[in-house]
């Protein structure tokens, strides 16, 4: 079983940055990519942003593309999302995944417990 753990979440200003952290203890086979999706209060879990670990490409959703930056180092099975010009409309709880690489949260086999972002203005 692969455990993920994030970290790094917190009440934040509009207009702050802020990075996440997501930490595998292990990326068996069928672990092509890790994800950041979010929730907020009612509403589905949504993607955010994803990494290929075979070729380090990475994925944006439209909300978040040129604000969001993920990034990962793969010796250590950790990704990062450095989150810069927040919104209150960011405010929801991260979760980081792993699993084959898809925009689809019900295609990532593992999920992380989640870190909750809450940005006020």
């Amino acid at each position: 079983q692969v455990q993920l753990v994030e970290s790094g979440g917190g009440p934040m200003q509009t207009g702050a940055s802020l990075t996440l952290s997501c930490a595998a203890s292990d990326r068996p086979f069928g672990i092509f990519a890790m994800a950041w999706f979010r929730q907020a209060p009612g509403k589905e879990r949504e993607f955010v942003a994803a990494i290929n670990w075979s070729d380090s490409d990475t994925y944006y959703s439209n909300s978040v593309k040129g604000r969001f930056t993920v990034s990962g180092d793969s010796a250590k099975n950790t990704i990062y999302l450095r989150m810069t010009s927040l919104e209150p409309e960011d405010t929801a709880v991260y979760y980081c995944a792993a699993g084959p690489l898809s925009r689809v949260a019900s295609k990532y086999i593992y999920w992380g417990q989640g870190t909750q972002v809450a940005v006020s203005s």
